[in-house]
């Protein structure tokens, strides 16, 4: 038998190709430096002989640049509560925590259904069940802002449509614009994708409305989006509809593409009207984030959503082709909740949403009256979502450098754990959940006072004169 040598490559579009070699030069190595093996009548390259001879395992950049700045700061702190009082945790965003915020009977059946169905074991499309999409399309379409099954992509959570629009539509070296104060997962996952973030300034002052001058001073040639969270975690804000004309003003002029993390959507107290972005944009591209997590009291189900709003089909069929891509690489949301998805959106009662909303704006309101008047305390009055912001006079409490050292101390005296805003980056605030049972919200505002009044001290007079 004719001994023949062969080599087979890989070319670029993924075709085998067989190349008979003539010969190869005296090193036993053809034009390329790769050396060949003759077995039987094939020959198979084989690069030279590796150099490495022990382990070298290293973590990827992607990893080591991924960092969760509340884990960060909370992990740092020394946690120690009083052992004479049993713990107040106000800084667990999860509603379901205390028992006290059950979801309705009604979406628990769907789920009960949906499994007993046997219908949902397998796996869904990675953009979900076609039928989930159609539900979800009618249940957010409206005249200003129409969807089809087409324009909605279902996720794992919120957290995974806020991860897929930001890397649909970033590149690393690409920048993107978000709220201070604001969600802290947003700079985790632009960060290690090498995404630069760029803060703008949120105005306590004006009830966490947008410093526009500041947003629009931010933007250059590498901003690749805006991000707007509307109701607002750690705010509980709500933007009334001129203002979100106004933001949506800026991104017109500078054509900027908006992700609008609405997951709070339609938690908002009685008097005051939630009105999606992408309802009130004529032309800019919108994709709006949300999920079952916070208005459905189910944030384990890991359910979410992305809406694409294209106007004037902007984003055209790329954005929505790298979205469905993206969408594979973890193969969809879970089955068994897509399956109950229409049961819940369409049976859960009004009154449910109702009764939520009401408890959530009587503890607001109880922690804001409670916290107005301690002196050196400066609380800010939220209008839906589930948290209240409180501002610290950090030079009436010397004993403490900043805002991460005060809540620590108030962990260690009086076992009431508040989230310190450092974590949002808005240091000298604390952010405090009121979805705790109301008996147990009236508790820690007394325990914050009496902690504030054992280490509140007065401006000297000395100090008041350098001042003026």
């Amino acid at each position: 038998m004719e001994n023949k040598s062969y080599v087979v490559k890989l070319n670029g579009n993924g075709v085998h190709e067989k190349n008979a070699l003539n010969g190869v030069n005296g090193k036993g190595l053809n034009g390329n430096g790769i050396q060949h093996k003759t077995v039987k009548d094939i020959v198979y390259p084989t690069k030279q002989k590796s150099r490495r001879q022990r382990w070298n395992i290293r973590a990827s950049k992607m990893s080591i640049n991924t960092l969760n700045p509340i884990r960060s700061i909370v992990d740092g702190m020394k946690l120690t509560p009083n052992p004479e009082k049993p713990m107040i945790a106000l800084s667990i965003g999860d509603p379901t925590v205390f028992g006290n915020l059950p979801t309705d009977d009604k979406v628990l059946q769907a789920m009960k259904d949906a499994i007993d169905s046997h219908k949902y074991n397998g796996y869904a499309p990675s953009v979900g069940y076609q039928k989930s999409r159609e539900v979800l399309a009618n249940f957010y379409s409206c005249p200003e802002a129409p969807l089809e099954a087409e324009d909605v992509l279902l996720t794992s959570g919120c957290s995974q449509a806020i991860d897929l629009a930001i890397t649909v539509l970033c590149n690393p070296g690409d920048n993107i614009l978000i709220p201070c104060p604001g969600f802290s997962l947003y700079k985790t996952l632009a960060v290690s994708l090498g995404i630069q973030v760029k803060l703008y300034n949120l105005l306590p002052e004006k009830s966490w409305e947008i410093d526009l001058q500041h947003l629009e001073s931010l933007i250059d040639d590498r901003t690749a989006c805006l991000i707007v969270n509307n109701p607002s975690n750690p705010c509980g804000s709500v933007y009334s509809k001129e203002h979100l004309q106004d933001i949506l003003s800026v991104a017109s002029k500078r054509c900027l593409p908006i992700l609008a993390d609405e997951i709070y959507g339609d938690m908002v107290f009685p008097g005051c009207k939630y009105q999606s972005i992408a309802s009130l944009s004529s032309d800019v591209p919108v994709l709006a984030c949300g999920g079952l997590a916070k208005r459905w009291l189910v944030p384990g189900w890991r359910l979410g959503w992305i809406l694409i709003h294209d106007r004037n089909q902007i984003f055209g069929k790329e954005i929505r082709q790298g979205l469905v891509k993206l969408s594979q690489r973890i193969l969809g949301a879970c089955t068994i909740v897509q399956g109950a998805l229409e049961s819940i959106l369409n049976d859960t009662p009004q009154d449910f949403y109702q009764r939520t909303i009401r408890f959530l704006k009587s503890n607001s309101e109880i922690c804001f009256s409670e916290l107005s008047t301690i002196p050196g305390l400066t609380p800010v009055m939220p209008s839906g979502a589930m948290y209240l912001m409180v501002g610290i006079e950090m030079e009436h409490f010397p004993e403490f450098l900043d805002d991460v050292q005060f809540t620590e101390h108030l962990v260690t005296e009086q076992s009431v754990f508040c989230l310190p805003a450092t974590a949002f980056e808005y240091p000298n605030y604390f952010r405090i959940v009121v979805t705790v049972p109301e008996e147990m919200m009236v508790v820690a505002c007394g325990r914050i006072r009496e902690f504030c009044q054992r280490h509140y001290r007065p401006r000297s007079q000395d100090s008041a004169e350098l001042d003026q």
